[in-house]
């Protein structure tokens, strides 16, 4: 268990590593280190919930490094307010609980159930009423809500989905990292009909997988 004052100085310890990290945006790292991270893992893996790296969550998938959540916000922002926001991969909740702190409204696909469910309580614990879930294919986007100011994809796809990028406003950015074994992190700003692609870094996610699961 961990009490207030341990979970206040290992965010403090966060905050300082992520600046060290390269990370400038005041609001993302206070969003990051603000949260009880330890409350977004199975009780096995709480002892390493401030560490800088990923943790398994169950179903093979896992919650990103705090550096990673951090750097994928960042770029999605870019000192900018954000209405609309679709994240594709709600997971633990975790990027999802990030962005509810900083943008209007967040819309968040999650393919396999259980863990759309738990994630839906987690932020509801959390006091966050201004997102959205729904079980299904993060492949398709959310048509029904879409144009979004942004969108973030929080699994690596063999290649761009059409529908997400279909779904981006104008002046919209959307953070996506591709690849198979080598995977690239990505930033599509649309322009009009042209999309303007941006290399940020090498990643490593887990699979983004067509379809949904029960």
């Amino acid at each position: 268990m961990w009490s207030k004052d341990v979970r206040t100085l290992a965010g403090e310890q966060l905050y300082r590593l992520l600046k060290q990290q390269g990370i400038r945006n005041e609001r993302v790292l206070k969003a990051i280190t603000g949260l009880p991270r330890n409350e977004f893992v199975d009780e096995a893996m709480s002892h390493k919930a401030w560490d800088n790296s990923a943790l398994p969550i169950g179903f093979g998938q896992t919650i990103s490094q705090p550096y990673i959540v951090a750097r994928m916000t960042e770029a999605l922002l870019q000192g900018t307010q954000l209405r609309r926001v679709l994240e594709v991969g709600t997971g633990s909740g975790f990027q999802t609980a990030v962005l509810a702190q900083l943008v209007d409204e967040v819309y968040s696909i999650e393919r396999i159930k259980p863990l759309q469910y738990q994630a839906r309580r987690r932020l509801q614990r959390l006091d966050l009423h201004n997102v959205r879930t729904k079980h299904g294919d993060g492949w398709q986007g959310w048509a029904s809500k879409a144009p979004f100011d942004a969108i973030i994809v929080t699994a690596a796809a063999s290649s761009v989905p059409s529908a997400l990028l279909e779904q981006l406003a104008d002046g919209g950015r959307m953070v996506i990292p591709v690849g198979g074994m080598h995977q690239t992190l990505w930033l599509y700003q649309r322009q009009g009909d042209d999309m303007v692609r941006t290399e940020l870094e090498a990643v490593r996610f887990v699979p983004l997988i067509q379809g949904d699961l029960e």
